[in-house]
């Protein structure tokens, strides 16, 4: 019996990040060699203390239910975070502790928007913000961001798209999947916009903030703008800093309101997330950090090694990152020069004859690119710089 599924769920198309993935899953099915560059996690280990404080949580019994927040350490240990690395001050009732950044970011999607609303969306953007948006009944409005302003929404942009029914901004810095951060003075201009429009909600989505090597300090909206505070949630979370995704712990620290409102939308989805993982992410927050420095170090390595070689390919154009594990590669002339439809067509094909998966930019709102993580040992990236070199200099 075919059953009739909901028109919201099939509003949606699959997704070409999707349509890779399944490819490659079955070249390796099938035996092939494939070099998955399309993943989006570290390939690092979860840090030693944070394994061991999950068995100890385990060991002492710490398998219960949690405060649908989070557990009042925990979030205790987010605000005393917040204090010391971004000069924030929170207290726990302002912090929502989810099921990694993806639920933190879609709690407040459901909790804010609905139909007649526009949310404002940069693009290159990651692509779960405009289906959130879509499963909450609200418009997406996306704003091409080029290279020739190294993929980031200026105020002119920003100005101009905002209207009376506008209720949230999406921002993203280091930003995936251009690794592109916004600096003091962008932040200046932007938050100068928002004050002229009191009704519009801004999420900034921090999640790789660790992951960072542009040469002024990293600073988000409130380190520029602390006016906006009473209007601005920031998403976080363990994943990438501590390569923890399948832990899967996230969080939101905003006004306390609308925390409340988010905790709501979590209360009738999952309730609380892991207290197993709640625990580890305690040790993440509370430990030793030294950990970071190097991984750091082997990201910006590998990502100065892709990119002198990616620029030395015929037909692609790329800028260098500030920060994630992503490279945005411009690859409009070698979609013309090679004969192809478009950056599906030609990542599906790179796929098939190389065996290196990459992510189309369409994926990310912003076509004619592909996204290229360098979240894989150096050994493993040189062999696919080889592979995609024979494949664009043929």
């Amino acid at each position: 019996m075919t059953w009739p599924l909901s028109q919201r769920i099939q509003s949606f198309k699959p997704s070409a990040t999707v349509s890779i993935s399944n490819l490659a899953s079955q070249m390796r099915a099938d035996g092939k060699d494939v070099i998955n560059l399309a993943v989006g996690e570290p390939d690092f280990d979860t840090p030693a203390q944070v394994i061991d404080a999950a068995i100890s949580a385990m060991q002492s019994g710490q398998t219960r239910y949690t405060h649908v927040a989070g557990t009042i350490t925990l979030r205790q240990a987010i605000c005393d975070k917040y204090q010391r690395e971004n000069q924030l001050t929170y207290h726990p009732d302002q912090i929502l502790v989810s099921n990694g950044a993806k639920q933190s970011i879609y709690n407040l999607t459901v909790a804010l928007v609905e139909a007649g609303d526009e949310v404002i969306i940069p693009a290159p953007y990651w692509v779960s913000y405009s289906a959130m948006v879509a499963m909450a009944g609200a418009e997406s409005v996306i704003i091409p961001c080029h290279a020739s302003q190294n993929f980031k929404l200026t105020a002119t942009q920003l100005s101009a798209a905002i209207t009376p029914v506008t209720k949230l901004l999406i921002l993203n810095s280091p930003n995936n999947p251009s690794g592109q951060a916004y600096s003091r003075a962008e932040w200046l201009a932007i938050g100068e916009v928002l004050r002229l429009h009191p009704q519009v909600m801004i999420l900034s989505d921090d999640i790789y903030e660790h992951i960072y090597w542009g040469q002024e300090p990293l600073v988000n909206l409130l380190n520029v703008c602390p006016d906006l505070a009473n209007r601005c949630v920031l998403v976080n979370g363990v994943s990438k800093a501590y390569a923890m995704t399948g832990w899967r712990i996230g969080y939101a620290a905003g006004p306390k309101e609308i925390i409340s409102a988010m905790t709501k939308a979590q209360v009738e989805s999952s309730s609380c997330a892991s207290s197993i993982s709640q625990a580890a992410a305690l040790a993440a927050l509370e430990g030793p950090q030294e950990f970071l420095q190097p991984m750091l170090g082997a990201y910006q390595q590998r990502h100065d090694d892709t990119v002198k070689r990616l620029s030395a390919m015929s037909g692609l154009k790329v800028i260098a990152s500030q920060g994630t594990f992503y490279s945005f590669v411009d690859c409009s002339a070698a979609i013309t020069q090679l004969g192809y439809a478009n950056d599906l067509s030609l990542v599906k094909d790179i796929l098939t004859h190389t065996g290196v998966a990459l992510v189309p930019g369409e994926a990310f709102g912003l076509p004619n690119h592909f996204r290229l993580s360098y979240a894989a040992d150096s050994a493993i990236l040189q062999q696919a710089c080889e592979r995609l070199e024979k494949f664009f200099n043929r």
